[in-house]
């Protein structure tokens, strides 16, 4: 028959196995407490950290460009409604060049028309634009008429980036630098992909490292390089092979079809 007595005590050893097995794996866990601790926070740091670095890489690359392209754009504009006004004899037309003296145009690099400004300052290249050099060296505009040296720098990358593709540029290609009244056409007959920064014979008004003796109407592009970074410079230049008057119309010269 079936016991009616009270049911049985439980017994005060049971399940004391598991219970001290939990117990040391709490042990074991606040033991390792503060080095997990550490671990955690540091790879915290590296996924925020490379979370900000991604961001300004993502600043510097594109965002700059849209900026940069945005301000150089308004400048451009600028520039053409003068030349107009200037043609109707309502404006200041080619003696305001505060916001560019013309516009280069180099068809290997693929990047359109380039406002070209005065200088070669941060200021001036973080606005998209290239700028001609004032120093150490200064730059003889083709406008003068004069022999010399026509030499430029722009950003390789981020602020526009108007010269990232100097390196598809080859010899015997065709650069053009229009003006309110005329477009100078220059042909590449020589290019340096690599030299010090601080090199500046490469921008002399006969640049000799270009392999010429006499003096000429030459134009230089200068840039950095490797891309992404500012180590070096690569160098590019031209000799002016005509100059073709600007018609009613602004009909490029046959090397911009």
């Amino acid at each position: 028959m079936p016991s009616t007595g009270p049911d049985p005590a439980p017994d005060a050893n049971a399940g004391t196995g598991n219970a001290g097995t939990g117990r040391g794996r709490a042990d074991r866990r606040r033991r390792g407490g503060p080095v997990a601790t550490a671990v955690g926070v540091f790879g915290e740091l590296l996924i925020t950290g490379g979370l900000v670095l991604g961001l300004f890489v993502v600043y510097s690359l594109w965002w700059t460009n849209v900026i940069a392209d945005r301000q150089a754009d308004k400048r451009a504009d600028k520039v053409r409604h003068n030349w107009a006004a200037s043609k109707d004899g309502k404006g200041p037309g080619a003696l305001d060049t505060g916001d560019g003296i013309g516009f280069l145009h180099v068809p290997a690099m693929k990047n359109g028309e380039v406002l070209v400004r005065r200088g070669t300052s941060t200021k001036v290249l973080n606005g998209g634009v290239a700028g001609y050099y004032t120093d150490p060296v200064k730059a003889t505009l083709p406008t003068t008429d004069k022999t010399g040296n026509f030499a430029l720098a722009a950003h390789r990358d981020g602020h526009g980036a108007k010269f990232h593709n100097i390196d598809k540029v080859e010899k015997g290609d065709p650069i053009v630098f229009e003006t309110k009244d005329d477009w100078y056409v220059y042909k590449v007959f020589a290019i340096l992909p690599e030299t010090s920064k601080y090199n500046v014979k490469v921008l002399g008004s006969v640049p000799k490292q270009a392999g010429v003796k006499k003096p000429g109407h030459y134009i230089t592009l200068t840039t950095c390089t490797p891309v992404y970074t500012s180590t070096y410079r690569y160098v590019v230049w031209g000799e002016l092979v005509r100059v073709d008057k600007v018609d009613a119309d602004r009909t490029p010269p046959k090397e911009l079809d």
